[in-house]
């Protein structure tokens, strides 16, 4: 086998052989097409295809909704009670606190008039 590249040209041609192969080698993996470019897309792909799954689950939502205050008097009024405030005659309103059971409140001495400047021992400007 060694016989047959003891020419000059039988060189030429084995070296041209792998450069070709270097090249097209590293355009399969790396070039415009390639492997790697083509993973990086189908992961783009598939992020893409969740995002738009949330996206279609919203738009659904909000087309439920939609129909709801086009179509029905009950959302329209769930509307007006939850967001705007109705109160309904002879109705009582009543809020429920979501402070925590575990909330202290922070007391403080009425006889100490905190308006005033202890560096200066003047009494702070009144506000209006």
């Amino acid at each position: 086998m060694l016989e047959v590249f003891k020419t000059t040209s039988s060189k030429v041609i084995a070296i041209l052989a792998i450069l070709i192969v270097v090249v097209l080698q590293y355009r399969f993996w790396f070039g415009e097409g390639g492997h790697f470019p083509h993973q990086a897309l189908l992961q783009q792909i598939e992020q893409q295809a969740e995002v738009n799954a949330e996206l279609k689950e919203r738009n659904r939502i909000l087309a439920a909704e939609v129909y709801d205050l086009k179509n029905g008097a009950e959302a329209i009024e769930e509307h007006a009670r939850l967001d705007l405030g109705l109160v309904k005659p002879h109705e009582t309103f009543v809020q429920m606190s979501t402070i925590s059971t575990h909330y202290k409140p922070i007391y403080t001495d009425p006889s100490v008039d905190l308006r005033t400047n202890e560096d200066d021992n003047e009494p702070a400007p009144e506000q209006p």
